[in-house]
Order: C-alpha cells, then sequence, then structure tokens
C-alpha cells in the first residue's frame, strides 16, 4: 500500500505528501484511525505533493496525520441487487434496509459513449401533461430540463413526471438527488412505495449539508448505474436529476477550495468543461436510452445566468417556469413562449401537432403584445378581431392548466393524465372558437375538453342555486329581479 501524511488541512482541502509514489488523479486517499476520512486527490502540486478534497468531515485530521493511498477511484455498486434501494455518494444504503447482495463495484468516472455507438432515431416521451406534450414533447433518450427560480414549481413538476411515467415505463428509474433536502428524499420513497412501483426504482442522495466534494461526485454515482443498465442489461433509463445548479454549485465550491481562480460572477473557471463531461454520460445507444429530466434552479430567476445558459446548450427540451404565471394561479407556471423542444418539428410530431403548436404560440404572443394595450385603455378599445384572439388565448391558457396527483392532498382536485390526441383535439377546437360561448372559469384545471361542458353546467347550477337563495331571503330583489 502507497502511504503518505498529511501536510495541511484547510477546511476540506487537504495537502498531502508521498516520497515514493504520487497517486493518480481522481484516486481515494483513507485516513484517520479508522480510515474513515475518505480524500479524493484533485491535483499534483509537484513532485511530491498532492492536493485532495475531503468528502467526509476532517474532524480529528491533524498534520503528520498517515493516509493509505487506495490506488482506486471512487466506485458505487451496480447490478440488479440495487434496484428498490436509497444510497449515497459512497454506495451505502441509507434505507434501513438489508445488506447489498449480488451487485459489483464502478468507478463513477466513466467516458461516454463514443458517437459511432449513439443512434440516432428520435421519438417522443409521452408525459400525460398537456402544455409538455403539445407545445415542447420530450425526446426518448434526450436531456430536459426545469427552468425555474425558487417557490416555482421544479420539484413538484418532476415529482408529476415521475408518478405519471413510472407507472408505464418499461425500464428502471433513477432518482438523483444533488444538495436537496432530507424531507424531500423521505417523502419521495414513502410516495414511491406507496404507489408500488420501488421495485423498479433506485435513489440516490446528498444532502445540502453534506461536503462540496461529496455533493460534486453523486452525480456522477447515479450516471454509472444508469449506464449499466443501459449498457449490461440493454434496459431504457429514465433518470431525473434535482438539481443541476447544485452540481455546478458544488463544483464552485470545491474550485474555490482549491484556490482557482474565479471566472464570470464566481463560477469556477473549468464550468464548462465540468458540465460537459456530465452531460455527455446520458446518451441514447443501439443498447438502450437513457432519458433525463433535469431540475434547474435559476438564480434570481436571472436566465443569462452562466449556470443555466450553459446548461440550456445541453438540452433537446427546456421547460421555463415563470413565477408570473404561478402568481396568476396557471399551474403547471410554464411559459410557453420562453419553453422550446428541438422535437418539435413537422419531421417527428407530425404536420398536424407541429401546425396546431405554431398557432397556439402565436395566438399567446398575440395576446401578450396586447396586455400593454388593455391595462391602459380596456379591452372594449381593442378591434373585434382582437379580442376574439384574447379570448381564444385566455381560454387556451386555462385548457393548459392541469391538475396533479401530487398536490389532491393540497388543491383537493383530482390529478389527471391526458393523452396527447385529446390535448391536440381540445386545442383545435378552442382555436376555431368552439368554446367561446363558455366561461373562462369552465377551462380552468380539467384534463381532456369534454370535461369543460360539465364545469359549465355546474357553474350555471351553482349561480341558479345562489340567485334563488338571494331571492328567497330578500323578497325586494325578487320583483326586482323579475
Amino acid at each position: 500500500m502507497n502511504s503518505g501524511s498529511v501536510v495541511s488541512v484547510r477546511g476540506s482541502v487537504v495537502e498531502l505528501r508521498f516520497d515514493r509514489q504520487l497517486p493518480a488523479i481522481n484516486s481515494v486517499l483513507l485516513a484517520g484511525p479508522d480510515k474513515q476520512i475518505i480524500i479524493e486527490v484533485l491535483e499534483q502540486s509537484d513532485e511530491q505533493h498532492v492536493r485532495g478534497i475531503a468528502l467526509t468531515s476532517t474532524q480529528g485530521l491533524a498534520r503528520g496525520t498517515a493516509v493509505e493511498d487506495t490506488g482506486k477511484p471512487l466506485k458505487i455498486p451496480v447490478g440488479k441487487g440495487v434496484l428498490s434501494r436509497m444510497f449515497d455518494v459512497f454506495g451505502n444504503t441509507i434505507d434501513d434496509g438489508a445488506e447489498l447482495s449480488g451487485v459489483q463495484w464502478r468507478s463513477i468516472h466513466r467516458n461516454p459513449p463514443a458517437l459511432e455507438q449513439r443512434s440516432t432515431q428520435s421519438e417522443i416521451f409521452a408525459t400525460g401533461i398537456k402544455v409538455i406534450d403539445v407545445l415542447m414533447p420530450l425526446e426518448r433518450g434526450g436531456k430536459a430540463g426545469l427552468f425555474g427560480g425558487a417557490g416555482v414549481g421544479k420539484t413538484v413538476l418532476l415529482t408529476e413526471m415521475i408518478h405519471n411515467m413510472i407507472g408505464h415505463h418499461e425500464g428502471v428509474s433513477i432518482f438523483c438527488g444533488i444538495g436537496e433536502r432530507c424531507r424531500e428524499g423521505e417523502e419521495l420513497h414513502r410516495e414511491m412505495k406507496a404507489a408500488g412501483v420501488l421495485e423498479k426504482m433506485v435513489m440516490i442522495f446528498s444532502q445540502m449539508n453534506e461536503l462540496p466534494g461529496n455533493r460534486f461526485r453523486v452525480g456522477h454515482a447515479a450516471l454509472t448505474m444508469a449506464e449499466y443498465f443501459r449498457d449490461d442489461e440493454h434496459r431504457d433509463v429514465l433518470l431525473l436529476i434535482d438539481n443541476v445548479f447544485r452540481f455546478i454549485q458544488a463544483g464552485s465550491e470545491v474550485s474555490s477550495l482549491m484556490g482557482q481562480m474565479p471566472a464570470r460572477l464566481g463560477y469556477q473557471p473549468t464550468m464548462g468543461t465540468e458540465l460537459s463531461a456530465f452531460e455527455e454520460r446520458i446518451a441514447n445507444t443501439e443498447a438502450g436510452a437513457i432519458t433525463s429530466l433535469q431540475a434547474v434552479y435559476v438564480p434570481a430567476d436571472d436566465f443569462t445566468d452562466p449556470a443555466a445558459v450553459h446548461t440550456f446548450s445541453h438540452l433537446s427540451a427546456s421547460i421555463v417556469l415563470s413565477r408570473k404565471r404561478a402568481s396568476e394561479g396557471l399551474y403547471p407556471a410554464i411559459d410557453p413562449l420562453l419553453s422550446s423542444s428541438k422535437m418539435a418539428t413537422p419531421g417527428i410530431v407530425g404536420d398536424r401537432h407541429y401546425n396546431l403548436a405554431q398557432e397556439i404560440r402565436r395566438t399567446l404572443a398575440q395576446y401578450a403584445e396586447l396586455k400593454d394595450i388593455i391595462a391602459m385603455l380596456g379591452l372594449e378599445q381593442l378591434s373585434p378581431q382582437d379580442r376574439k384572439v384574447v379570448a381564444r388565448a385566455r381560454r387556451l391558457e386555462r385548457f393548459l392548466t392541469q391538475p396533479f396527483f401530487t398536490t389532491e392532498q393540497f388543491s383537493g382536485i383530482a390529478g389527471k393524465l391526458v393523452p396527447l390526441e385529446e390535448a391536440l383535439d381540445g386545442c383545435e377546437r378552442i382555436l376555431r372558437d368552439e368554446y367561446s360561448d363558455y366561461p373562462e372559469r369552465a377551462l380552468y384545471m380539467i384534463g381532456n375538453i369534454d370535461e369543460a361542458e360539465k364545469a359549465a353546467e355546474s357553474m350555471a347550477a351553482d349561480s341558479s342555486a345562489a340567485v334563488a337563495k338571494r331571492t328567497d331571503s330578500n323578497p325586494a330583489m325578487a320583483s326586482h329581479e323579475s
């Protein structure tokens, strides 16, 4: 065993001396009396010194402490034995279950598949959420990002997609929590167990209070598990990441601790390289596909932030959540004009779907332009043609809202899963003005368009009952209304 000693400890950065042989980059070093302090080598300073980042607490580490070089990188268990279990970045189970069996251990540092191994087929990945399937369809084997600031519904939308997809998804689902709250991991584990889909799922978490090196590596560990199921078992994998900004943030913390000069807005100078090495491993090959859904926190709702800009470039679909729409109660609060998908082309989705999506965007864009005039002069000052556009757009906005299964206990409205054809049919009929006589509220928080008729009838009955109640309590009002 190649051994060395600690030269200095600065927070979670440890400088070490090896007289015989320098450890390789990404090698794992063990220190402390029980070898429980884990250090990953990130830099070779000179012929005898290396600098590493601690993945566990450095409490008890001092100058002169002996360190052992394992000669191996950080490894994670893969195999059928990991299904239905919850792990940390070191491959330890954290769900109080039985010991692992029938697994093999693989390095978390792997190269992306070569270009000749990648598949060039394009297929739609249905979610059952109207606004996504109609305007920004996802790609099987692609990468989709959910962008938004704090509190606009990224995690809720991601959880809803898990609920909708995991039941009829034939492959394996892997949830990777980067810098997550511990309650979110517990809630997800409980919900997936209650839904009976835990046996097809793996969860791996690194909590907010853990060291930046730990949070920086948990995404790579999840990718290693996903690659095993794709390459060895030839299964499709649904990889859910919450959230990518925490990965970039952890890399920035590691970079600062290592003493690197920060780049624009304080981010690490190697951000582009680190994110590319991470994202390029998510690929669609002849063996199988890794379809990824990634939540991306946007600091201060600034979409020009380098973290958001770099992430955008890797995605096949970008779903942008709007705080303004959330404040208007239009859930999911997805901005259809800022969101986009590379799959929304006639050759992939078909002419009817493409033309409908373009017409919806055109109508909503016209409404956005007219909002200032309406705010200043009122709706009455618009031309009859513009008033029709506004009416269509407002009904489309409300039809594209949807009650979620994961929010039933808060909203009291049963969740709905809407097939693509029914969503397209509803949008087409609204654009043809078939529902121009219906109140806007009748189209709010429904599933398919047929539910609007029942909602309108229910609202009319409630209105009649309210009038009857008022007239019974005030005879003078009854004579006035007659």
